[in-house]
């Protein structure tokens, strides 16, 4: 009976060891969203956090320098210098006036240092002119039959 007692009270140990490793590792990758503004407003609070900044890309501002790229994100009027490090590269679509989050934490020189970066072109998501947002273009019959 001794033996069972110290079986149980290992595997105990070695469950509550498990999911403790697992509820704080969850805890660290825990980013929430917020805009270049909303990080400016949070002041000392926001360095050394980890968060996914939000903000379009200030036109001008990508410079590639080696295996680093720096660009702004500015929304409503508010600007952050963002500076990627990671290995993955960067997607095509961050581009001057994209949409981007930056994945990183800011540092007390202001500068937001970032591990990931993900964009999407504005143009793509937006109405042929002339039509409404979500109105399907005109289907256009030349008399020459159906493909």
């Amino acid at each position: 009976m001794k033996k069972y007692g110290k079986f149980a009270a290992l595997i105990v140990l070695v469950i509550g060891t498990m999911a403790w490793l697992a509820l704080s590792a969850g805890k660290q990758s825990q980013a929430y969203y917020k805009t270049v503004n909303e990080v400016a407003k949070m002041g000392h609070d926001a360095y050394g956090k980890r968060l996914r900044l939000e903000g379009n890309v200030e036109n001008g501002s990508i410079q590639r320098v080696g295996n680093h790229t720096q660009f702004v994100l500015v929304y409503e009027n508010t600007r952050m210098q963002v500076v990627y490090t990671g290995t993955d590269p960067l997607p095509d679509t961050l581009k001057d006036g994209a949409q981007a989050l930056a994945d990183g934490k800011l540092d007390h020189d202001q500068v937001f240092r970032a591990g990931a970066v993900q964009a999407k072109c504005a143009s793509k998501y937006e109405s042929k002119p002339g039509l409404a947002p979500g109105q399907a273009a005109p289907n256009i019959n030349t008399g020459k039959g159906s493909i």
